[in-house]
């Protein structure tokens, strides 16, 4: 009997955990990505397994996996790739060396350490899953997944993402630090003899059918129009913005917003074993889609607002 898709949700899930403590918020996002074809970007200060969880997913998928390490001496042409000159004994030709964007799965570790500059390098590879090197574009994947980790903007030597780059993921996801049961588990698991090894649940072709049948979960006329009304109330005066959206938000989610809260929407829908979306199924994924496309302005950081604070008065504001 074929596995449906809860299967394979719930068999990679658990694949995971078997290296991945607590945490099932951010293992469900980071699933939700997977499944929706989208980009993630894991955002915690250090330890707390951001980079041990994409490596563990390629494991579990068996697919071509590279890690970027983004420092601010990093150069576009080190994600990239470059053509070189190489010499034989039929003289002289250009060779395209492909940079370590060239994979299925890329972790971009510590993303805002680098340079605006070298950050820009991915906005084309993650948006038009392709490169363009001396004037040659090279597709990529699929399946092709970024990755990025984060570290809070406010500790030293970190650039802050450009707006644009920041809309190019579907998600972002909080980490939290671990509670004492938690930190506990995380001791016993590292400071042992052995450690856990990861089986394969999924190869490529069964990821880009599952990719697939979301696509084909239906969401009614009523409720896509509801995810637009969500939209367009992150932006200041439209009908539906709450108040504190009028007075913290200078610049609210753009389409790929809505289009991340239907993919999000159809994979809760779907892992629960439901062809068609529901309210719910919105609300679950409305933080971590909406929460990196709002600007918010000095007023909102004076006043300690965060972007989650404006989601929730959007879902109780706008009714569904």
């Amino acid at each position: 009997m074929p596995s449906t898709f809860q299967d394979d949700w719930e068999r990679l899930r658990a694949e995971l955990a078997k290296v991945i403590v607590g945490q099932e918020d951010v293992v469900e996002g980071v699933l939700t990505c997977l499944f929706a074809g989208g980009h993630a970007l894991l955002e915690g200060v250090p330890g707390l397994g951001k980079t041990l969880l994409v490596r563990s997913l390629s494991e579990a998928l068996h697919l071509e996996f590279s890690r970027i390490q983004f420092t601010p001496d990093l150069m576009p042409a080190d994600v990239t790739g470059t053509t070189v000159v190489e010499e034989d004994v039929d003289g002289r030709r250009f060779v395209f060396r492909p940079g370590p964007i060239f994979a299925q799965i890329v972790l971009a570790d510590e993303i805002n350490r680098a340079t605006p500059k070298t950050q820009s390098a991915m906005l084309e590879a993650m948006q038009e899953r392709s490169v363009t090197v001396g004037g040659e574009t090279r597709s990529l994947g699929p399946p092709f997944l970024v990755m990025a980790t984060q570290n809070p903007i406010e500790q030293e030597g970190t650039y802050p993402l450009p707006e644009a780059q920041l809309d190019r993921f579907l998600m972002k996801i909080l980490v939290p630090s671990c509670g004492l049961d938690d930190l506990c588990e995380v001791l016993r698991r590292t400071t042992a003899r052995e450690s856990a090894s990861l089986g394969q649940v999924l190869d490529e072709s069964a990821i880009l059918s599952r990719q697939q049948e979301v696509r084909e979960v239906d969401i009614p006329d009523s409720m896509q129009t509801w995810v637009a009304k969500l939209v367009l109330a992150t932006h200041a005066g439209q009908q539906h913005a709450p108040p504190r959206v009028d007075r913290y938000i200078r610049l609210g989610a753009s389409p790929r917003g809505a289009q991340a809260l239907v993919l999000g929407a159809k994979v809760t829908a779907l892992r629960h074993g439901r062809m068609q979306v529901t309210a719910e199924d919105v609300q679950r994924v409305a933080f971590p889609a909406l929460r990196h496309r709002l600007v918010m302005n000095f007023e909102a950081q004076a006043d300690g607002i965060a972007a989650d604070d404006l989601i929730a008065d959007i879902l109780e504001t706008v009714p569904a």
